[in-house]
């Protein structure tokens, strides 16, 4: 270093290297790093009268009067540049006494450039699926995914096995350690609590017309899975039906003729349907939401009640696979469920994995339930479309009246009975 330059740091030091006015380089730095310009007029609350007196060392005049104290950036400026302290002046000043400044900007646009990167995988593997549209738009409204891995190197490994799980949902019936396995290499990457299960349990709530979030429950989140036809173990997931048949050469077979020659109903797990291979040949079959319906049907009815099943709100995985064995030999299906949203949104549902005929389920039959409840109940949540038929959807909106299908039990026992 030559004496000049050692002359013009040890000026330089004296000038803006005090503690005094740490305040005003750390101010100018602030603006270099957001890529602003070193004009106008920075301005100190409360100052001291070291910060004043080093101000007026600074720029040769004294400070003004007051609580605040203002310098003129672009004054310091020409000072640093006239004096030949800094030829540069306060931008060249100010990298010698802090260092070189960061572009705030440039690593704004990186940081911009690399979550675009990490996305980029499940952005691929949504590609033309509009029922996941408002899904994603969820995501970066929420900032779920950098709530869960604040890194883009981070969230690209875990979006890359979301993208991997997606394309496999819905599924016509899948163990959810396989699907883990098969899709991301590692068995327990969908376990409650997991990154990956977080995000995916959110687009397989988006799959089944459920609120993104969800509930915590297990039930709730054992629901949502088997929507999409992922179960969680083969003995928990069951469905409750009453009058099946059934026959006399096959296990599950046995089982339902048994329980509809006792005129009781039928609990069947998810095990003991996967491992019946062949349809159940019945001609025309029931399905209600509650099972407060079977109840009724088996007390009043017993053995007399044609065939019947209960999909218990949400469908699970058993529901969807005894719904499957029954269509395989063309059945024919009636629908019925509570007159309220969810109840809406449950019946399209079903109606996407099996075709039904309403079952006392359209607006004419709603307008007779309405007409004759004694205490009717608000409707409550977001509409939803019934497509099987549109005006019962609009005839809700403006009764605005809940009905449950324990008001409409006399009628629905009527048509059950032989």
């Amino acid at each position: 270093m030559t004496a000049t330059s050692t002359e013009a740091d040890a000026r330089l030091h004296r000038l803006l290297g005090d503690e005094s006015v740490v305040w005003l380089v750390q101010r100018a730095r602030n603006r270099l790093e957001a890529g602003r310009a070193l004009t106008g007029t920075v301005t100190l609350t409360d100052a001291t009268d070291e910060q004043r007196r080093a101000v007026e060392r600074l720029t040769g005049r004294a400070a003004r009067y007051g609580a605040s104290l203002s310098v003129s950036l672009t004054e310091v400026d020409r000072i640093l540049r006239d004096s030949g302290v800094a030829p540069g002046g306060l931008a060249e000043a100010v990298t010698r006494l802090t260092g070189p400044f960061r572009d705030r900007d440039r690593e704004r646009a990186a940081l911009a450039t690399a979550w675009a990167a990490a996305f980029a995988p499940l952005d691929a593997a949504l590609d033309g699926r509009a029922e996941l549209a408002r899904w994603r738009g969820w995501l970066d409204a929420t900032g779920v995914v950098r709530r869960l891995a604040p890194e883009p190197d981070h969230a690209r490994l875990l979006l890359a096995q979301v993208a991997a799980v997606l394309p496999r949902l819905p599924s016509p019936g899948v163990p959810i350690g396989r699907l883990a396995a098969e899709s991301c290499g590692d068995a327990h990457a969908l376990d409650d609590g997991r990154p990956v299960a977080t995000l995916v349990l959110s687009a397989v709530r988006a799959l089944a017309g459920l609120p993104f979030a969800g509930e915590g429950a297990a039930e709730s989140r054992r629901a949502a899975w088997a929507a999409v036809g992922v179960h969680l173990d083969e003995l928990s997931s069951l469905v409750l039906s009453i009058g099946l048949p059934g026959d006399l050469h096959t296990a599950l077979g046995r089982t339902l003729a048994s329980c509809h020659d006792a005129g009781q109903p039928t609990m069947l797990t998810l095990r003991q349907l996967r491992c019946h291979d062949q349809p159940l040949c019945v001609a025309r079959v029931r399905i209600c939401e509650n099972p407060v319906v079977v109840a009724a049907a088996a007390e009043q009815l017993g053995a007399r009640c044609q065939p019947l099943v209960c999909v218990g709100g949400q469908p699970s995985a058993a529901a969807w696979r005894l719904l499957e064995l029954l269509a395989a030999d063309g059945a024919e299906f009636g629908y019925h469920g509570d007159f309220d949203w969810g109840g809406a949104r449950i019946a399209a549902t079903v109606r996407q994995r099996v075709s039904w005929r309403p079952w006392r389920y359209d607006c004419q039959a709603y307008e007779a339930a309405v007409s004759a409840a004694r205490l009717p109940a608000p409707l409550a949540g977001e509409p939803a479309a019934t497509p099987w038929d549109p005006e019962l959807a609009a005839a809700m909106r403006h009764r605005n009246v809940r009905i449950e299908e324990e008001l409409t039990l006399d009628a629905l026992l009527e048509d059950l009975s032989p």
